[in-house]
């Protein structure tokens, strides 16, 4: 064999191992098994797992105990908003708000709020905190100041509920959260990662808005079905409520839709939807902060435009073990292995 013949033969065999270890980490639905949620509590701020093997019962894999502090993450020395989702590259990555809404009762801070909460409103902060594992049990960590990111981007009130998704067209992770400046109106925004996931790469730009311009629009999660994305997010004209826009574009174009996707008399927020294994079925959850104790909401689809309600945790269908009080979760599929490596490692009661 020719030097040339060798080259060739060592780089296919080099293509071949990188390309059979790259697929070899990204199963497929037909892989999946299990469920995992995370979520946060206020009491904690801090976040949370729970998993379960059909999508209707979920138990805390440390038993309603953090398995991150918040305190060691986050510069409030808190976290709300946890979003879970499973890389290109077959890691998993997280993505959350820097906020305590308690800190000064707590002993973090003298102040109510980070900055004034006059001038740059109510829960104001400027950080998200990014996180990656490989094992979904060892983790680091980034903050990002958004603030900080761009020239123009200092005023900011708040930057709220991020979560990430993979453009495909741009092969890079992008990143869509609710932003305001000061004490302003509260918008979905997006901009895209660095490809290490520790930094922006592109100045935040809206993601939707309101056909009157002046409704607030909040907590956007968006779902790829086929060609179509699927926007859902928290509307403030009127009782906050779900609504859906729909796009054929990842960052752009939605449509809006006046149609409330709850069934719930009472505010929610927090809408993320999640597919159940092997069925052409999508659940819709929600968290309904306007009822007391506050709980998960549930809906199922199979069209994203008739959704049967599902009731709440533990009054129909869906059911928790051994935690309670829940908030702003979100949920993906896990391998059998994945699970079990999960659960054992937290000594999962049950």
């Amino acid at each position: 064999m020719n030097r040339i013949m060798r080259c060739l033969y060592i780089c296919f065999c080099l293509f071949t191992l990188l390309t059979t270890r790259l697929f070899a980490q990204q199963p497929t639905e037909k892989d999946m098994a299990a469920y995992l949620m995370v979520y946060f509590k206020d009491d904690t701020h801090s976040v949370h797992f729970a998993t379960s093997k059909d999508g209707y019962t979920f138990s805390d894999v440390n038993d309603g105990n953090p398995i991150i502090a918040g305190d060691s993450i986050a510069e409030q020395k808190g976290i709300r908003d946890p979003y879970i989702t499973r890389g290109p590259d077959g890691l998993f990555y997280m993505a959350m708000t820097d906020l305590h809404i308690f800190a000064q009762q707590k002993g973090y801070r003298t102040t109510e709020w980070e900055r004034d909460g006059k001038e740059f409103g109510w829960g104001n902060n400027k950080n998200l905190v990014l996180m990656k594992s490989a094992d979904l049990i060892h983790w680091t960590h980034t903050r990002i100041a958004v603030d900080q990111a761009f020239p123009g981007w200092q005023d900011i009130g708040c930057a709220w509920a991020p979560e990430l998704i993979y453009d495909k067209q741009k092969d890079q992770m992008m990143v869509y959260l609710t932003l305001r400046f000061k004490n302003g109106l509260s918008q979905m925004y997006y901009s895209y990662l660095n490809q290490e996931c520790t930094a922006l790469d592109t100045p935040p730009r809206l993601l939707f808005q309101h056909p009157k311009h002046n409704i607030a629009n909040i907590d956007g999660d968006i779902t790829q079905v086929g060609d179509q994305f699927h926007l859902f997010y928290v509307s403030h004209d009127g009782i906050p409520g779900i609504k859906q826009a729909v796009s054929n574009s990842l960052s752009d174009n939605y449509v809006y839709d006046p149609k409330w996707y709850d069934p719930e008399p009472q505010a929610c927020e927090a809408p993320t939807v999640w597919k159940r294994i092997g069925e052409e079925k999508w659940v819709l959850m929600y968290d309904i902060y306007g009822i007391n104790p506050h709980n998960f909401g549930f809906s199922e689809t199979t069209d994203f435009q008739n959704f049967t309600n599902l009731g709440h945790f533990n009054e129909g269908v869906m059911k928790t073990t051994n935690f309670a009080s829940p908030k702003h979760g979100s949920v993906i599929h896990l391998t059998a292995a994945e699970a079990t490596r999960l659960e054992n490692h937290w000594k999962k009661s049950q």
